[in-house]
Parts: C-alpha cells; structure tokens; sequence
C-alpha cells in the first residue's frame, strides 16, 4: 500500500503539478552554438575569411528556422582566449561545455575542406564540409553532415591564392546555406514547436534529452528506495543509471526531456513530500541532494 501511494504522489509532481500553461506549453527550443574544428592542416582555418561565409550562412538558415544560436565569440568573451586557429577537438568540446550563460545543449562542430588542382586548361576547385551535431550535456552524437559540389569548379589557369580563395568562398558560402537547411531538418525533431499537440495527458513527448548527475548524499538505503519511486515518475523521464551506491551515498546518470529549472523544483518537491529536510544544489549538469539529518533519541 506504501509503494502504491508513493508511486500515486510521485505521479502527481510529475503530471498535475507541473502541466505547463500559457506560453509554458510551446516547446524550449535547444540553445546552439557553430563551432569550427580546423585542427587537420587540410581544412580552412577559423581566421579565413572562407569560414566566417560559411558561419554567417548557417547562422542565417537556423535562424529563420526559429532556432536559438548564440555567437562564439560574445559568450565566451570574458573567460576564454579569443583568435585560436588548429584547435583540436576536446578544446571546442570543453569550450562548449563550459558556457554558462546561456547554457549549450548542442554544438554544431564543422570543418571545410578546399582543394585545388591545376590543369594545363584550367584550375579544378573542389569543396566540401563536414561535421556533427553533438549533445554537449551527454556526450552523444545526434547526427553528422557532409556536403559538397556534385563536381569540381573551374577557375582560371592562373588562379593564384586570392583567386582560389574567393572561388572556395563563393563555394563554400553556398554548401553553407544547404547545410544549414539539412541541419534544421535534423535538429527540427529536438524541439517542440509553439503550435504542437501534446499528448492526451498534455506531455511534450518531443525535444532534446538532457542528462544529468543526481548525487545523493546522507540518505538510507531505504531513502533511495523510495527516492527511486519518485524520480522515474518525474515528467520528461527517459531513464537512468546507477553509478555508485554506499551506506549513505547514491549517484544516478538521470536522462530526461525536461529542463533543469523543472527538475531542480521536481526535487525539492519530492524532498518536501517525503518529509526530508535537506538542500538542493545544481551546478553545470550535476545536482547535488543533501540529506539534513536529525540526532535520534534513545
């Protein structure tokens, strides 16, 4: 009968006390940053004027799309150095993780890549972009990309390096805008739209799934037991994992669909509800839940 009520009150808290309302209901949309990756020689470095057409091109296609993309360099103006080239992969992937305000849930990481071969006729001009779009709170891939010229341009015999770069850059400029458009169909599914059903218990079903570190420090193992029964009942819930389990310590990975400010009130609810004093901290992915406890009499 116990196990019955807690799973009757945890449903509460996930389904009727946090229905959304007004504007409530229009899915969150994912906040994106575009990250170039021109660690390998063979791609076009980040202070070309090649990459920023490409940029500026995927900005503008995700950006009539309704999406959320926030500008590299303005939030990470104060914390980071600015102007690195050949940057390697863990650095734009901590980079991107590190952002905090606002808060990155997908990294669009691309790289362009520019040949040109001279012909005794003419100068053969190929380019092509590749990358990935990347879960920055999990980790886990969402998709990749490539795109390139159904053939090789021409340019003239004596193209030289301006030449060549301004060949690449009309190129480069026009695989951009394809791309931004096979992107938003991509990411279209990770984000609800404002005109979207729900389903018939007023769930968002569709958007992009955030993971978390839910830490859980001076609770029994009956606490956990219970603490179990309320979490997996909490709105937007995928899944979760144990990752370590003591006497009086429990961690969880925590996948789910909802937003961390209705996870965190999520939690403080169901510390209220089972009668728990204690506190509630979040920082970056991980939630910390401490259990306050009281001198036992004898």
């Amino acid at each position: 009968m116990n196990r019955i009520y807690v799973i009757l009150t945890a449903g509460c808290i996930g389904m009727a006390a946090f229905l959304p309302t007004g504007s409530a209901q229009a899915g969150e949309q994912p906040n994106i940053i575009i990250m170039g990756e021109d660690a390998d020689q063979d791609t076009v470095p980040r202070n070309s004027r090649v990459y920023k057409r490409v940029l500026d091109a995927l900005v503008n296609e995700m950006n009539d799309e309704g999406f959320n993309v926030y500008d590299e360099t303005a939030v990470t103006l104060d914390d980071f150095a600015q102007g690195r080239v050949r940057r390697t992969d863990a650095e734009i992937i901590d980079i991107a993780r590190s952002i905090k305000r606002p808060p990155i849930d997908v990294a669009v990481i691309y790289s362009i890549y520019a040949s040109a071969k001279k012909l005794s006729y003419t100068t053969k001009i190929q380019t092509r972009i590749t990358g990935r779009l990347l879960n920055v709170r999990s980790g886990k891939r969402l998709g990749n990309f490539e795109v390139e010229l159904p053939q090789a341009d021409n340019a003239p015999v004596k193209c030289e390096r301006e030449c060549i770069l301004e060949t690449v850059g009309k190129n480069a400029r026009v695989l951009g805008m394809d791309l931004g458009v096979v992107l938003t169909k991509k990411l279209d599914w990770l984000a609800a739209r404002s005109d979207d059903k729900h389903d018939k218990d007023g769930h968002d079903d569709d958007g992009l799934a955030s993971a978390y570190s839910l830490v859980f420090t001076g609770f029994t193992p009956d606490d956990i037991t219970s603490i179990e029964e309320y979490i997996v009942a909490f709105r937007g819930y995928e899944h979760h994992r144990p990752v370590s389990s003591s006497l009086r310590n429990a961690e969880y990975w925590y996948e789910t669909k909802s937003k961390s400010a209705r996870l965190n009130r999520n939690l403080r609810l169901m510390m209220e509800h089972l009668g728990y004093e204690g506190r509630v901290t979040f920082k970056g992915s991980s939630f910390q839940i401490d259990k306050i406890s009281k001198r036992k009499n004898r």
